[in-house]
C-alpha cells in the first residue's frame, strides 16, 4: 500500500506544480491511473489512496476487475483499441471510451448505448504521428468524424486523445501534443460545439508534464503509480 500511496501522492504533486508553473488550475487536469495487468488488490489500494479514475486496455480483463471492485468505486475509462464487435461489452462497463477512431465504431457504440438508455461519453483517437503500429484517425478524418458524431443521440463527444511515439526525452513528444491542440482548434473552427472539445487526453508516465504544458486535461499514468509491469 505504501508504495502505491507514495507514488500517487508524488504524481499528484507533480501535476499540481506543473499546472501552476504554466498558469493553469490543477483541478482542470484529471489523473487516470492506467491499471492494465494490475491486480484487483493493487487497484483497490490505489482507490483507497485517493485515485478515483482508472484506465483499462482490455475488455475481458477490465470486465472481471470492474465486477470485482464495483462500477461505482471509480470512474472507468477504456483506453485500449476497441473493435466494433466489443462495443456491446464496453458501453455498459465504461464511463468514457477514449479510442473511437471510425464512424463504424461510433455507430455501434450509439446503437449499444441506445439499448440501455445511456449517453456514452467518448473521445476521438488521433494517430498523431501516423504510425502503422497505432490506431487512430488522421487529422482530416477527425474533423469530419467529429461533425458526424455530433448527430448521434446516444453519444456525447468530449474531446480528443492521442498516443505519441515513446521518447527517452519527453521534450521530443511536445510537437505531437501541440499538434493535438491545433486539431482541437481546427474542429472548433469548423463549427463543432465547444463542449464536445472539452478534453485532451494525452501524456503518460514519461511525458505527462510536457502534455500538461501543452493543454492536456486528462493524463494517463500507469508505471509512475503502480510500478513497472
Amino acid at each position: 500500500m505504501t508504495g502505491i500511496k507514495q507514488n500517487l501522492t508524488a504524481v499528484k504533486e507533480t501535476i499540481s506544480k506543473t499546472a501552476i508553473d504554466c498558469g493553469r488550475d490543477p483541478d482542470e487536469i484529471l489523473l487516470i491511473g492506467v491499471s492494465k495487468k494490475k491486480s484487483v488488490q493493487q487497484i483497490s489500494q490505489a482507490i483507497d489512496a485517493g485515485l478515483n479514475s482508472l484506465g483499462e486496455n482490455y475488455i475481458q480483463e477490465a470486465m472481471e476487475k470492474i465486477d470485482a471492485i464495483g462500477h461505482d468505486a471509480a470512474t472507468w475509462h477504456f483506453i485500449g483499441h476497441l473493435q466494433s464487435n466489443k462495443a456491446r461489452f464496453a458501453v455498459p462497463y465504461f464511463d468514457i471510451i477514449h479510442t473511437v477512431d471510425t464512424l463504424k465504431l461510433a455507430k455501434e457504440i450509439d446503437k449499444q448505448a441506445k439499448k440501455i438508455s445511456k449517453c456514452q461519453h467518448i473521445l476521438l483517437q488521433v494517430n498523431i504521428a501516423m504510425e502503422d503500429t497505432k490506431f487512430g484517425a488522421t487529422r482530416d478524418q477527425t474533423i469530419d468524424l467529429a461533425k458526424k458524431i455530433m448527430g448521434f443521440e446516444h453519444i456525447a463527444l468530449q474531446g480528443l486523445m492521442c498516443m505519441p511515439p515513446y521518447f527517452d526525452d519527453p521534450e521530443d513528444a511536445r510537437v505531437y501534443f501541440t499538434q493535438l491542440t491545433k486539431i482541437k482548434a481546427d474542429i472548433l473552427a469548423a463549427g463543432v460545439d465547444p463542449d464536445a472539445m472539452a478534453h485532451l487526453s494525452m501524456g503518460m508516465s514519461n511525458d505527462f508534464t510536457v502534455a500538461i504544458q501543452e493543454g492536456a486535461t486528462m493524463v494517463r499514468v500507469g508505471t509512475a503509480i503502480f510500478g513497472s509491469r
